[in-house]
């Protein structure tokens, strides 16, 4: 891999973990979930990078792609179980993070551990040609440890330019994979651990897109979302809310059907744990190399 590609996954990387620390500032009882995304947001661009994907703040039992909506009221409560997950990038080269905490309790300190223990472990295990069933059975041990269980259906994954989700994913249990880990992989890790069922369900939140690929559509607003998603994002996940926030409300669920319709976008429903469990999640981004860089620690 080229030293230069290299430093922009580590360049990447610094940003997510300081805007990472600056929203562990803003997370705390009665703080607005729609002030802590923007204000993180606004951070990782002051930081000099660009989002990867909206700033999801997924509470208790919702597991993944809770990003607020435009005019979103919730507050944090005590005892709230909090994932921050965000994702940064430079020039394309992403750096993917997360962590959970717990707001003003300590209730649901061992299922916050499992799920950051079992990332640690993974990470010191990972190297080319480690297959993938071994990371994730590494992971399943060291949340059942605790006396959790891993949620199956969500994973790591790896991550390429402007692609979020590359096409290799890293489970969070032995899935008995022969498929192994290549030099230059670049990888997010992401264990997610739960006193559920260990599975999860979409709900009817969409807040989160991506564009597939260009399509012919009719509407003046989906045309308008077209260029501009495609001239400030590319690939990558957006927000509904930013694009409220650029071309008004007017049109902007009518366009996003139009091009749900056609096609050319890519939804990312917000996902709860099946059984209702308590959901914590922690992730890091490292490069594969025989000496590993995690680039978000």
């Amino acid at each position: 891999m080229e030293k230069e590609i290299i430093e922009k996954y580590e360049k990447a990387g610094k940003i997510a973990k300081h805007a990472i620390e600056y929203s562990k500032e803003l997370v705390k009882e009665g703080a607005s979930i729609l002030d802590i995304a923007e204000k993180v947001e606004k951070k990782i661009i002051e930081l000099g990078g660009k989002t990867a994907c909206p700033v999801s703040v997924s509470i208790n039992n919702m597991a993944a792609h809770y990003t607020p909506k435009f005019d979103e009221k919730t507050v944090l409560k005590k005892g709230d179980v909090v994932k921050i997950d965000l994702s940064t990038q430079v020039d394309g080269y992403i750096a993917d993070t997360a962590y959970t905490c717990e707001i003003e309790t300590k209730k649901w300190a061992n299922l916050i551990k499992a799920s950051e223990e079992a990332l640690h472990a993974a990470l010191k295990i990972i190297k080319p040609g480690i297959s993938i069933s071994e990371v994730g059975a590494v992971i399943e041990k060291e949340i059942r440890k605790y006396g959790y269980v891993p949620i199956t259906d969500l994973s790591g994954h790896s991550l390429e330019q402007y692609e979020l989700h590359g096409g290799m994913q890293i489970p969070n249990f032995n899935n008995n994979s022969n498929q192994v880990i290549e030099e230059g992989a670049i990888l997010a890790i992401e264990p997610f651990a739960t006193n559920g069922i260990g599975g999860v369900t979409e709900i009817n939140e969409l807040e989160i897109f991506r564009i597939k690929e260009a399509k012919p559509v009719r509407l003046p607003v989906a045309r308008k979302i077209l260029e501009y998603v495609a001239d400030e994002y590319q690939t990558l996940p957006f927000a509904k809310r930013w694009l409220i926030k650029k071309l008004g409300t007017f049109g902007i669920e009518t366009g996003l059907r139009e091009l749900a319709r056609a096609g050319a976008l890519h939804q990312y429903p917000a996902l709860k744990e099946s059984g209702n469990g308590i959901v914590s999640q922690h992730e890091h981004t490292i490069i594969v190399l025989n000496k590993p860089i995690v680039t978000t620690l």
